[in-house]
């Protein structure tokens, strides 16, 4: 059994905004300094903060293009589309050999949920620069959400390429192959990952739900059951609602239950425990295992 893996949107923040100052003429060094000052409150959700910094900086370089893509995204954070457009609009313009303006269409784009959109704006920053990861792994995300796992997996691969000490690519990678029902390929390359990065738990989730997909039901919960204490509350309910689907490959339907509601009490929005909650649900009259 499959559930579908949500990637998180690569807005990269920082990492889209401080790529350099290229420009076409030097930078005042107060410019640069504005601007990295701005990205950093914007990271940190200051928004106000942000624009003064922003805009100082421009008040010492008009054509200071990241500068500007930072201040659209300032404008894209308080759902203000239609200035954070301008502001992306205008530094494309400036200069449009940079992928930064490119990628930042494309997150507004995908804020707007127009993928189509959004996937010839990444497409554009990776022809300005094909190393450029945001705009990479956003385009594989996309591939993936369409169910285009091949032509996805073809991008995974590609981000591995560029930015191989990042968790993205490995796991977009072995994602693709398990949908694509290649489970043991898929746990080859979580085994290449883990050799590069080191346990992770991401990792240990992803090769878990590999054991399921073979039916290893107990291997898959004992990768498992370390993860639930997790300090991170997002992927401590990751891993009790995999546990509720092992549980519920095992026929336990009441303590898959359990498992369940230890999830959405974490976290009230993850789906998997959603849709494991239905599953037992609909199992009704009780599985053999269950006491009636």
């Amino acid at each position: 059994m499959r559930a579908p893996f949500f990637f998180a949107m690569c807005h990269l923040l920082l990492a889209a905004s401080l790529l350099g100052c290229t420009a076409t003429m030097p930078l005042p060094r107060q410019a640069i300094e504005l601007n990295a000052a701005g990205a950093l409150a914007l990271a940190q959700g200051d928004l106000q903060g942000a624009e003064a910094r922003l805009s100082v900086a421009l008040e010492y370089s008009p054509h200071f293009v990241e500068a500007w893509v930072n201040l659209g995204y300032v404008e894209l954070r308080r759902g203000n589309f239609v200035q954070a457009r301008r502001d992306f609009v205008r530094a494309r313009q400036l200069n449009e050999d940079l992928p930064a303006p490119h990628h930042a269409l494309g997150l507004l784009a995908d804020d707007e949920g127009e993928g189509v959109e959004a996937e010839a704006h990444y497409r554009s920053a990776l022809k300005v620069d094909p190393g450029f990861a945001p705009s990479r792994a956003n385009l594989a995300r996309l591939l993936y959400a369409r169910g285009q796992y091949e032509n996805a997996r073809e991008q995974f691969l590609r981000l591995i390429a560029v930015a191989p000490d990042s968790v993205d690519g490995w796991f977009g990678d072995a994602e693709s192959l398990l949908q694509l029902g290649r489970e043991r390929e898929a746990e080859a390359v979580v085994d290449r990952a883990r050799d590069r990065l080191g346990e992770r738990s991401e990792l240990s989730i992803l090769l878990a739900r590999q054991r399921m997909a073979l039916g290893e039901w107990d291997d898959a919960e004992a990768l498992l059951a370390p993860l639930v204490a997790d300090g991170d509350r997002s992927r401590a309910a990751a891993a009790w609602a995999w546990i509720a689907v092992a549980r519920i490959g095992k026929r336990d339907p009441a303590r898959a239950r359990e498992a369940a509601h230890a999830a959405l009490a974490i976290d009230g929005t993850n789906a998997v425990a959603a849709y494991a909650t239905r599953l037992i649900a609909a199992a009704r009259p009780p599985l053999p295992t269950e006491r009636p």
